[in-house]
């Protein structure tokens, strides 16, 4: 319930653990916003485009992909420090893509649509300066884990309802799309399997209560599963975890794609909860989950080598 101290403890978490920047180069812009304020967003891109650019070459196979990676963190925290996002760094190394982490707005300071307006405002940024920042504007995909997968079906929705860029892929991790389960009772440990899917559930529900502003009804870009129409999506990936409270809703929303004629991957992570690559990364089951969604992002951007 503490946002501030709860921030804090965050940042120091990831002070104690650097990232590995091996390979990668990064550089920050400042996007404007129409009420004179900025979106920051940093841009990784490989050190070998980079060299190959220096050189008066061009990166191999040319421009590359784009990924816009909306972190998670309950709409609320999650905020990676400056050239730390190791998501993006890892993503940035191993397609191999350009990535842009987007530092959106967050809540409680600012309830959405802040935090979804901008990052649809990092896709159009991304798209305009593709030519400028080495992207093939024909491969851009977004991606996120837990509120970043939900912030990445709303931008898909967004985009498709105002004739914004072209999307090749959404890759949506442990998604958190429907607030409604905020109405879900809370069980007590005793009732349900174990108690990290109870955990999860009230932070979950906490989160919702933070990003919607009181009294409004939630719609599709806030909570990507309140959309009724889901055709003309670009193709989706949908991973879930099995004793996670936003299983059931993952799997409901990557049904309703495919109902929608959406192509879609779906994967279940057995026996494990939400988050746990933070708290075991080394383990077996983590690495096959980060392989499994890393290979199929590669394989959309790279459909040719994929083939």
């Amino acid at each position: 319930m503490d946002i501030a101290a709860t921030r804090e403890r965050f940042g120091e978490l990831l002070a104690a653990t650097p990232a590995d920047r091996t390979g990668v180069r990064s550089r920050r812009y400042d996007i404007p916003r129409e009420d004179g304020s900025a979106l920051t967003v940093e841009v990784y891109r490989p050190e070998a485009a980079e060299a190959a650019e220096g050189s008066g070459g061009s990166s191999p196979g040319g421009a590359l992909p784009a990924v816009l990676h909306f972190h998670g963190g309950g709409y609320a925290i999650g905020r990676a420090l400056p050239g730390q996002d190791k998501t993006a760094i890892d993503l940035c190394r191993e397609l191999p893509a350009v990535t842009i982490a987007v530092e959106y707005r967050l809540a409680p300071e600012h309830r959405c649509p802040a935090g979804v307006e901008d990052c649809y405002r990092a896709l159009e940024w991304t798209a305009q300066r593709a030519a400028e920042l080495g992207i093939d504007p024909q491969r851009i995909a977004v991606t996120g884990k837990s509120a970043g997968g939900g912030l990445s079906a709303a931008v898909a929705q967004m985009s498709r309802d105002r004739g914004g860029p072209a999307l090749a892929y959404q890759s949506m991790c442990v998604p958190d799309l429907d607030d409604r389960i905020a109405d879900e009772p809370v069980p007590a440990p005793a009732e349900h399997a174990p108690s990290p899917w109870v955990n999860s559930l009230r932070t979950i529900r906490r989160s919702w209560q933070h990003y919607l502003p009181e009294g409004s009804a939630a719609g599709a870009y806030a909570a990507a599963a309140r959309a009724e129409d889901l055709t003309g999506l670009p193709p989706a990936y949908v991973v879930v975890c099995d004793l996670d409270p936003l299983r059931d809703g993952g799997l409901a929303y990557a049904r309703r794609l495919m109902d929608a004629g959406v192509q879609v991957t779906v994967r279940n992570v057995p026996g494990a909860w939400h988050g746990f690559e933070l708290h075991a990364p080394r383990t077996r089951l983590a690495r096959e989950m980060a392989a499994h969604w890393t290979g199929h992002l590669r394989a959309a951007l790279y459909p040719a080598a994929a083939s």
